[in-house]
């Protein structure tokens, strides 16, 4: 066939690659659609099967653009409406950043069409190895953004009971390779045994990964009533002088009227470095304080901390009775959102063109102790830091001081009423599963929940509400294989395995040609 009667065949490649890629994303939100991830994933793999390396990369590449770029487009609303930045301009930031993370994906899509081998076996753990770097890249290069990792659709599909044995990233590989034997079955029909074959393994994985056990790794520990605040503040009007005495009005009522042992508030609920906070409201903390360091109860609170002089942090700052004539206990934000909240080397004249205030953060210190309420100890996280599972399983080292909740203190009114809401809320829900931790979220504007072990929502705040979430969440003891393995080798193992796996591939003997509708 020539070029000019090709041209429109891959068009219409190139044109399925970006839709099934856009498609996909439905899943991450309405994730009772688990099985239309792995039937886009799968796709993509029949496009790639045959594909020169060239056009397999293309093909990577405009699906993984359109995965990102219909999945985090809310980027925008916190560039324009909140940064400042001219729509033009902040579309042109989203869509380069969306390409820009999809070349990881062209690039393995690029490789396997290079090293195939046209053997079925090989191919599909070819094909796993080389999606699994693809996400680890993204995971963890330039501070990494993993958000809509593929594991993530899976969280209420059954390759979820994977998650305390193999985390999200497993999770991804598993579906990658699942899709690359369905692929195969599809290239196989000519032979009807062997597509068979295939199909029956790509159906009976998912089928039989509920009978995947143990499923309790973790065991029951003690019991918290607790009081969630979602303040609701929008966010042009949180940071903003003529709003801010309202909303410290607000939180400081939620906070003295609370009920539970243990009372969360969102990230920067009190939107004020400590001096100013001192010269608006002198009488705030000290009333604040008083109230928890002389009661049962205890109480996390997000809030700036440090001056502009020294430098500041994004930070939680824990009160109980222990702290009483001492110092809170304090965590700070260690994984920081380039731009948001530092500014990568260069990029300065970008971050002054937005309106972001606080916006150049210093990090917090890594393995940061629990705050302990009654026995239970509770480990906070701030914002997309529960993105990255491999980094909070340090704190899973020494199992005697191991948390037994997670509590996620998060804003994601920079992104408006828009589908990051729901997205944050299964990435914290897949944590659980991973852990066999509660999750325990006080968020802004939402998704503020109580998520048990096995990710179950037992209670939450309708979104863009204000309002005071009181409920009850059981702590929990014991690790799971991913808690042990990942707190003390992080994401090598999966580096090693695909590396592996990809040498082994490469060690087998391409087929011999076949002829055409045969693999």
């Amino acid at each position: 066939m020539n070029i000019a009667a090709q041209a429109p065949a891959r068009a219409l490649q190139a044109l399925a690659a970006a839709s099934l890629g856009a498609l996909q994303t439905l899943a991450f939100v309405h994730t009772t659609l688990w099985w239309l991830s792995l039937l886009c994933t799968a796709a993509l793999a029949a496009l790639v099967w045959r594909a020169s390396a060239r056009q397999a990369a293309l093909l990577g590449w405009l699906y993984g653009s359109a995965w990102l770029g219909a999945g985090v487009w809310w980027l925008f609303i916190s560039l324009h409406r909140y940064g400042g930045l001219p729509a033009w301009l902040a579309v042109l930031a989203v869509a380069l950043l969306c390409m820009g993370l999809a070349l990881y994906l062209a690039l393995a899509l690029g490789l396997f069409a290079r090293w195939r081998r046209g053997r079925a076996w090989i191919d599909t753990l070819l094909f796993a190895a080389l999606w699994l770097l693809a996400e680890l890249a993204r995971t963890v290069v330039f501070t990494g953004f993993p958000w809509l990792a593929a594991g993530y659709a899976q969280v209420d599909g059954p390759l979820a009971s994977w998650a305390p044995w193999v985390g999200v990233s497993g999770i991804g590989a598993l579906v990658a390779w699942l899709a690359a034997w369905a692929a195969a079955a599809w290239h196989r029909r000519a032979q009807p045994l062997q597509a068979l074959s295939a199909l029956a393994l790509v159906l009976a994985v998912p089928a039989l990964s509920g009978g995947v056990g143990p499923r309790e790794f973790s065991t029951p520990g003690g019991e918290l009533s607790v009081s969630l605040l979602q303040g609701n503040v929008p966010q042009d009007e949180k940071f903003s002088m003529q709003h801010v005495p309202q909303t410290l009005a607000w939180v400081g009522q939620a906070l003295l009227a609370a009920r539970g042992d243990l009372v969360v508030a969102p990230e920067t609920a009190v939107p004020l470095l400590p001096e100013q906070l001192e010269q608006l409201v002198p009488e705030y903390w000290p009333a604040i304080r008083l109230r928890f360091e002389s009661s049962q109860q205890a109480a996390l609170i997000g809030v700036p901390l440090g001056d502009f002089n020294s430098g500041y942090t994004n930070s939680v700052l824990g009160l109980s009775a222990a702290s009483r004539g001492g110092s809170p206990y304090r965590y700070d934000k260690v994984h920081l959102v380039p731009f948001g909240e530092f500014i990568p080397a260069g990029f300065r004249w970008f971050t002054e063109l937005m309106n972001i205030p606080l916006g150049d953060f210093a990090r917090g210190p890594l393995n940061a102790p629990s705050f302990a309420v009654g026995s239970e100890r509770i480990a906070p996280n701030i914002c997309y830091e529960d993105l990255f599972g491999a980094e909070l399983a340090r704190r899973f080292i020494d199992p005697a001081q191991a948390p037994t909740i997670f509590a996620n203190v998060s804003n994601i009114g920079w992104f408006g009423d828009s589908v990051a809401v729901p997205q944050h809320l299964n990435i914290s829900r897949m944590r659980t599963l991973e852990f066999q931790r509660p999750m325990l979220r006080a968020t802004n504007t939402g998704a503020t929940a109580i998520i048990d072990h096995q990710a179950r929502v037992t209670a939450s705040l309708p979104p863009f509400s204000q309002g005071v979430l009181e409920g009850r969440v059981q702590g929990r003891l014991g690790l799971t294989p991913f808690a042990w393995w990942s707190a003390r080798f992080g994401l090598w193992p999966w580096l090693v395995l695909a590396v592996a796996a990809i040498a082994l591939a490469l060690a087998v003997p391409k087929a011999c040609p076949r002829a055409p509708g045969t693999a």
